[in-house]
């Protein structure tokens, strides 16, 4: 039987880890630590993955989590140990407020590793060439993302679109309004100029009421 506990691993907030124990072990051995997870809290806009969040994970206040390690012993492995301490990472992530995603880097030959965290929903958004550096040889590494808290990928090529089509509509309609407005300008104006011409030609005898039309002016 396997039960998970957190616990700090440095003093402060920013680190956290869980553990998984053997509670079953047999002639009152004592419990056996059979899997691990660090993880820890990052700032969303200082994170490599600020570009694929959206808009409102840039600003100042927004969080992340970011899984440092996570570790099975092998005679335990594939019993849903991993699964379920990222389980509690991820529900950790989900309770703070601020926090808009989880996301970990897996070494691109690790399928076993790679095959669980695409079962539980994670997306694997970018592949960095030569992310590690394991004695003397380069490796490429998988970056995997989880979003909690309504967080959210930028806009996708159709909503960018759809974005785009939706302002290029509003500045349609706003040159349309300035352009009848206008004209709306100058007809009045010009029926204020007839008036006026009209008003001198009644009476020649007052020549302070000299009116004159300048193009779309009126003085």
């Amino acid at each position: 039987m396997a039960d998970y506990f957190p616990s700090d691993v440095v003093h402060g907030r920013d680190i956290v880890s869980w553990g998984a124990v053997d509670r079953s072990r047999p002639d009152g051995q004592s419990d056996e630590l059979i899997g691990f997870v660090t993880a820890r809290i990052v700032l969303a806009k200082e994170s490599e993955i600020v570009d694929m969040l959206g808009c409102d994970s840039a600003k100042s206040d927004q969080t992340l989590v970011y899984v440092l390690t996570l570790g099975v012993v092998e005679a335990y492995r594939s019993l849903g140990i991993a699964s379920s301490l990222i389980r509690e990472v991820i529900k950790y992530a989900s309770s703070i407020p601020t926090c808009r995603a989880v996301y970990l880097h897996v070494i691109s030959y690790n399928n076993p590793a790679i095959n669980l965290y695409k079962k539980m929903s994670f997306k694997c958004i970018r592949r960095l060439q030569g992310f590690y550096l394991i004695n003397g040889q380069h490796y490429d590494s998988f970056l995997f993302l989880y979003y909690v808290n309504g967080g959210r990928s930028p806009c996708s090529p159709l909503e960018f679109l759809a974005a785009i089509v939706s302002y290029m509509r509003s500045g349609f309609t706003s040159v349309a309004a300035r352009l009848c407005k206008n004209g709306s300008r100058k007809i009045s104006r010009r029926a204020k100029c007839k008036e006026s011409h009209s008003l001198v030609s009644a009476t020649p005898n007052k020549r302070n009421l000299t009116v004159e039309c300048t193009g779309y002016e009126c003085v």
